[in-house]
């Protein structure tokens, strides 16, 4: 009965781990994972650094790229950019996209307030999406000995197949053909 319940223990904890870790790589931006807040800590340092916009699909007949490869931004400024998918097949698709951060350090100070990536996106077919994010880098980024002299960070995306969401949370942001 005891090794029973050891080996159920442990089944669950093996499935538990992934929710888990992802919550522990989101709190901290452990990894380059990107930090998902509420509101930004409005206090522009002054300091500014480039962020650059990288875009991948694997597994899906879509466009994707951003509107524009790169932003100044100012740390601790709230800064909007836009990506556009276009479906290139004859059907709807759902996707999902992953994100992270590079250099690594950096990921623990990037902050998303707005995203895509925060949930599936059902693009029509040979429908055109844009999608809003809205980041930014916090004041900290600037205090920490590891990203002191870092002067450039890269966002980066991949679309992979997802499942379907049912209504209108299915739907993009804005559409355009």
């Amino acid at each position: 009965m005891i090794c029973a319940a050891i080996f159920a223990a442990m089944v669950g904890l093996a499935f538990a781990f992934v929710p888990l870790y992802r919550a522990f790589c989101q709190a901290t931006g452990f990894n380059g994972t990107v930090r998902r807040v509420a509101a930004a800590r409005s206090q522009a340092t002054g300091r500014t650094v480039v962020v650059r916009f990288d875009t991948n699909v694997r597994g899906l007949p879509w466009r994707f790229a951003p509107n524009q490869l790169e932003q100044t931004a100012e740390v601790g400024e709230s800064k909007l950019t836009f990506f556009k998918v276009t479906n290139t097949s004859n059907r709807p698709l759902t996707g999902r996209a992953v994100y992270n951060v590079a250099p690594e350090s950096a990921g623990a100070y990037f902050s998303k307030l707005q995203c895509f990536c925060f949930s599936n996106q059902t693009v029509g077919p040979g429908q055109t999406v844009e999608f809003p994010v809205v980041y930014y880098v916090d004041p900290r980024f600037g205090l920490d000995d590891d990203t002191k002299g870092i002067s450039q960070i890269t966002l980066s995306y991949t679309f992979f197949p997802a499942q379907p969401l049912a209504g209108p949370a299915a739907r993009g942001y804005s559409t355009s053909n």
